[in-house]
């Protein structure tokens, strides 16, 4: 039988929030929900956590003090692929654009309620978390798409053979590899994003895929949500 240590552990989230009281229920409700959570209140605390417990995923504030989001973000993203959702107070178009450009997964408008937030981190988890995931994985091949989980690659094959590769945004990668794992299957649009942003990544990728002369190779389900539906 195996022991108590060898299962998982449950995810972890790094919750970096300079309000005591509103970290103190983003806490309690994810851990409700059976997710691990640490907090921080601002970049100098959030960092140590980053680098002595690693996080699954981060919820990071806009408006710190001292360092804000935006810089950790960056130092974030410069470091790994350590998935992270903005929370702000300000419904500010350009700091979402500006947050999603720097690669993070998501974000939350404050006021907000705290089981949405957790539904939002739960589907990021859904797309990034892999417990006990082996180090080495054979790449996902579905018709000319080649992506290379473990090297962070994608691209498309030519006649040669040979793999073109795909200039991606983190979240554009997550989302192609997760539609890939599961060729032709439907994803409702609260698998992959619990909010429209989905669909700006979405055109992107699309995008990119057409001008690699890939065609429609993802599809949109009315009403339902998004399969990739390869040729071949």
């Amino acid at each position: 039988m195996p022991s108590e240590s060898s299962f998982p552990a449950a995810p972890l989230v790094l919750v970096v929030e300079d309000e005591t009281g509103l970290a103190d229920i983003l806490c309690a409700y994810l851990e409700r929900d059976g997710l691990r959570a640490l907090r921080a209140a601002d970049g100098a605390g959030a960092r140590k956590h980053l680098a002595a417990t690693p996080p699954d995923i981060v919820l990071l504030d806009i408006r710190l003090p001292g360092e804000d989001g935006i810089e950790l973000l960056r130092a974030i993203r410069q470091a790994g692929d350590t998935p992270v959702i903005m929370t702000t107070a300000l419904a500010d178009d350009m700091d979402k654009m500006h947050s999603l450009h720097l690669g993070a997964d998501d974000y939350v408008v404050k006021p907000y309620n705290p089981a949405e937030v957790v539904a939002r981190v739960r589907a990021v988890l859904r797309r990034t978390y892999r417990p006990g995931m082996p180090e080495a994985q054979a790449p996902l091949r579905v018709g000319r798409l080649e992506i290379d989980t473990t090297a962070w690659r994608a691209g498309i094959l030519d006649e040669r053979g040979e793999s073109q590769p795909l200039t991606l945004t983190l979240t554009e990668f997550r989302l192609l590899a997760c539609l890939a794992r599961n060729p032709r299957q439907c994803f409702s649009r609260d698998r992959l994003f619990e909010d429209r942003v989905i669909d700006s990544h979405l055109s992107k990728l699309r995008r990119k895929l057409q001008d690699a002369g890939c065609g429609e190779l993802i599809e949109t389900v009315r009403g339902v949500g998004y399969r990739l539906w390869p040729d071949a």
